[in-house]
């Protein structure tokens, strides 16, 4: 593995991901932005974060296997969050483990949330992009 994910001591421990990220492979891979919509740009899980976060992704799984990649790959999230609360942490969570569920992984990169004002269309509540290295 090209990745080496890890919780020094001295910061605090997260549950949703990592706070360092060691690269050692030879390609960087950049997945722009992904939200919920399926391949026929239909939004999935209108209204609903949890979901909207699991098919974000399930989306940026799909990229990654294009380049030859997968989550265990992944150095680094940033997620965008219509309207964000501490409150709705919860529902990220869900829907980040569902989608690790289904991916089969256990990876936990680090990431950055980030609250917005909105993304591209009314109905998208979060976006997810990743940066990847593979040997």
């Amino acid at each position: 593995m090209a990745v080496t994910l890890v919780n020094p001591e001295g910061l605090p421990k997260v549950d949703l991901y990592r706070q360092v990220s060691i690269a050692s492979g030879t390609r960087l891979v950049f997945i722009a932005g992904q939200v919920a919509c399926d391949a026929d740009g239909v939004t999935i899980g209108e209204g609903d974060l949890a979901a909207q976060v699991e098919q974000c992704y399930l989306n940026v799984g799909t990229a990654l296997a294009e380049a030859g990649a997968s989550f265990d790959d992944v150095v680094k999230l940033t997620v965008y969050l219509v309207d964000w609360t501490p409150d709705k942490m919860p529902l990220l969570l869900d829907g980040a483990a569902r989608a690790a569920a289904k991916l089969k992984t256990t990876s936990a990169p680090p990431l950055t949330g980030v609250g917005v004002a909105a993304l591209a269309g009314p109905d998208l509540l979060v976006e997810v992009e990743a940066t990847a290295i593979v040997s």
